[in-house]
């Protein structure tokens, strides 16, 4: 069921580019996400108009989703659950609220969002590379 999620491992330099990318991402999204993690299911407030349990798998995906991009564990999955929330930042937030260019001081600019999403469009189609927990797991079943 999980193998259809990964591609052909890449090795040489590309998993070292795949690996400063995981090392760069994820722990940037374990930050974002741990004061979200904190309070799972209200960390938007009381007056969001998103449910509680939406804002809970945001949170999991960036805390949970972080963790498993830094140590290249069910990499694809991951990345789709933050490339989600990273498009809701960007048409639910960042482009309606402010400059889509320029981060002004204390802005909201779609920028970083989609740095990110560009990120994990990359780690969707490409997985986590050769130095990574998927390789070492699920590297043997792509062998049979």
């Amino acid at each position: 069921m999980i193998k259809p999620w990964f591609c052909e491992i890449v090795r040489g330099k590309g998993a070292f580019a795949l690996l400063a990318l995981r090392l760069v991402a994820g722990p940037a999204f374990i930050l974002h996400g741990s004061g979200k993690i904190m309070h799972a299911f209200a960390w938007m407030g009381p007056s969001s108009p998103v449910p509680a349990w939406l804002q809970g798998l945001a949170a999991f995906a960036e805390f949970g989703g972080g963790i498993a991009i830094l140590i290249g564990f069910l990499t694809p999955i991951a990345a789709m659950g933050i490339a989600c929330n990273m498009l809701v930042a960007m048409f639910m937030v960042h482009i309606p609220h402010g400059d889509p260019f320029v981060s002004k001081v204390g802005g909201h600019s779609w920028e970083p969002a989609a740095d990110y999403l560009a990120i994990m469009i990359v780690f969707i189609l490409r997985g986590a590379g050769s130095i990574s927990l998927d390789a070492l797991v699920f590297g043997k079943m792509k062998k049979s």
